[in-house]
């Protein structure tokens, strides 16, 4: 999953970034232009020196060496012993040169011929690095410290123009979409918007989410008021049927009873299926702790009947116990529907339900699923290539809808003519004795126990 990066945070970062990288680009640009400029007036200094020395030369043969705090001069009159010159210059040819001092600082050396000799004038680069860097730093200062002040108001600015898409973004990030809260996202709750594009946006989160809980609260109070008026209507099909049961009847009519029975079965189930999901989305359904083996035991026995004239056998084997931590009616219709299912379309062989330690497989020997099918399987109302008319398509779909609400994982495996196994995977499943009683639990249910008596 990808993780969550305001845009405040963004522009932080972008301007930071940003301001670093004019400071890192103006100091190597003070740097270079100190260098450059430093070798560049050394060079200036002894040409003019040069130049001017060669004059006063021509005027008064005996004008003395240029000797400053910034360039020395040294001749070399032909004929005159080396010593006349530092041995660090003395074998040097006609041009510039760069040399290190004895003090470890670093000259520029000009190197020409006169009248009078070879002259060498010594130019300290160091000692006027300092005026160069404070002349050349101050602009350079002042430039970067008015960058840095529109950057910052920039920031500023953007940051305020960006304000209520922030609040929004906050506000959105907190809604909870199982208990919605349209008046949270009402535009007179939020910042005053800078423009009228933010405003569009604020109004239509709002008209969304009102529709959206109106949505919810028509799908929940349906369900709810389906669920509760058709099984009136059930319950007198059942006893009808209970009751025909015990009329003697043709073979022919004792086989429609038997198929009308299994289908107010299933009706049974399905509207018992809507009943728990409504609850479960008012949040009407209570976690507790329960034994799992026994209700899938439970759902074993009442999907049974759904056999009944099928060369078919039913079978639960307990390799394992484990408890759950949820509402028990959530679990049992996910586990009823998985082995529907495998009642539904199997038509002969066996439907085996298998307990491990926290995994529930149903296998069964029926016509099998093919990889589109497989694919598709946990879609609404989708009914695969070899259904035929049997089945709604929306039990695999209610069984996954509960595995994602309660972080459970559902696989399926399956083989054309061979067969399908669906997996039921629990990753908080607890030891069989957190199904137990506590001291308080027990204390109470023996005494509702002797009331009973």
């Amino acid at each position: 999953m990808a993780r969550y990066t305001s845009i405040g945070h963004r522009f932080w970062v972008m301007f930071s970034l940003w301001v670093a990288a004019i400071s890192v680009v103006t100091a190597l640009g003070v740097y270079a232009a100190a260098n450059s400029s430093r070798t560049a007036i050394a060079r200036q200094e002894l040409d003019r020196e040069s130049i001017y020395y060669g004059q006063q030369l021509v005027r008064n043969p005996q004008t003395p060496l240029p000797d400053t705090w910034l360039l020395r001069g040294y001749l070399r009159a032909p004929g005159a012993p080396a010593d006349m010159v530092p041995a660090r210059l003395v074998n040097l040819t006609p041009g510039y040169h760069q040399i290190a001092q004895p003090d470890g600082t670093e000259g520029t050396v000009l190197v020409s011929d006169t009248p009078r000799g070879r002259l060498f004038l010594l130019f300290n680069n160091d000692r006027p690095n300092s005026v160069v860097m404070l002349f050349g730093l101050i602009p350079v200062v002042l430039v970067v410290l008015i960058i840095y002040l529109a950057t910052w108001l920039t920031y500023r600015a953007s940051r305020k123009a960006l304000s209520p898409v922030i609040a929004l973004a906050k506000v959105v990030r907190r809604w909870n979409p199982d208990h919605p809260d349209p008046a949270s996202l009402a535009p007179d709750r939020l910042p005053a918007a800078s423009d009228s594009d933010v405003e569009v946006l604020v109004a239509a989160l709002y008209n969304f989410a009102n529709r959206l809980d109106a949505f919810v609260e028509r799908e929940r109070n349906f369900t709810r008021d389906a669920s509760h008026e058709l099984r009136t209507p059930l319950t007198v099909m059942k006893i009808a049927v209970d009751v025909l049961a015990d009329e003697d009847m043709s073979p022919f009519a004792q086989r429609s009873l038997a198929r009308i029975r299994r289908s107010v079965r299933e009706m049974e189930a399905l509207i018992e299926t809507f009943l728990v999901l409504a609850r479960e989305s008012d949040a009407g359904l209570r976690d507790e702790d329960f034994l799992a083996n026994d209700v899938v035991a439970a759902e074993v026995t009442r999907y049974r009947e759904l056999l009944a004239g099928k060369p078919v056998q039913l079978a639960m084997v307990e390799h394992a116990r484990f408890a759950l931590h949820a509402p028990p009616r959530v679990f049992a219709v996910m586990i009823g529907n998985l082995i529907r299912n495998a009642c539904l379309y199997t038509e002969q062989g066996s439907v085996t339900v298998e307990v491990e330690a926290n995994d529930v497989r149903v296998a069964d020997t029926g016509s099998g699923m093919s990889e589109e099918d497989l694919e598709r399987a946990f879609q609404p109302f989708y009914r695969g290539s070899r259904t035929g008319r049997r089945g709604h398509g929306i039990g695999l779909a209610i069984v996954r809808r509960i595995a994602d609400r309660y972080h459970w994982q559902v696989t399926l495996e399956s083989a054309l003519g061979k067969g399908t196994t669906a997996t039921a995977h629990f990753p908080a499943a607890q030891p069989p004795d957190a199904a137990l009683p506590g001291p308080v639990a027990a204390r109470e249910q023996m005494t509702h126990d002797e009331t009973a008596r």
